[in-house]
């Protein structure tokens, strides 16, 4: 069973933020004759990896529900100029929106086991074409 992260998209206010960050970051990287993935920078290293790359994503809060996921493609450690190791996880560049889930703020990233994950949206079939705050209140309520 895959195993996720989750972290504070610190910066984005919308899901249309973190997608045109990653848009430009991958778009940058081609131009640079790069894969287009993005990638995202930690102070800590997971010590579960081969969970997490078995099919494991970066599940996006922002503005206090999780509402996007990245896949996780990779995941590699260097140490920065200062001589401090950090963590680079590498994602696909598909963001994909899930249904909104409550999440209070934390510092760092989470381990998200697969039983906790929200839903991916377009699994709502026709309830995927409600208006975002109708379907955050509709799942807050346990109705979605």
């Amino acid at each position: 069973m895959a195993l996720h992260l989750i972290k504070l998209c610190v910066g984005a206010d919308s899901l249309d933020d973190l997608r045109e960050w990653v848009s430009e970051r991958a778009m940058n990287a081609i131009a640079a004759g790069l894969e287009p993935h993005t990638t995202h920078t930690t102070r800590m290293v997971p010590k579960r990896i081969e969970e997490l790359l078995d099919g494991g994503s970066l599940y996006w809060v922002i503005k206090g529900q999780v509402q996007a996921r990245q896949k996780l493609l990779g995941i590699e450690t260097f140490t920065d100029a200062d001589g401090i190791q950090r963590c680079r996880l590498i994602l696909d560049p598909r963001v994909v929106e899930t249904t909104g889930q409550p999440k209070r703020p934390f510092q760092g990233w989470r381990y998200l086991p697969q039983d906790d994950v929200p839903r991916d949206l377009d699994s709502l079939g026709a309830a995927a074409e409600l208006p975002a705050d109708l379907r955050r209140e509709l799942s807050e309520l346990g109705l979605l």
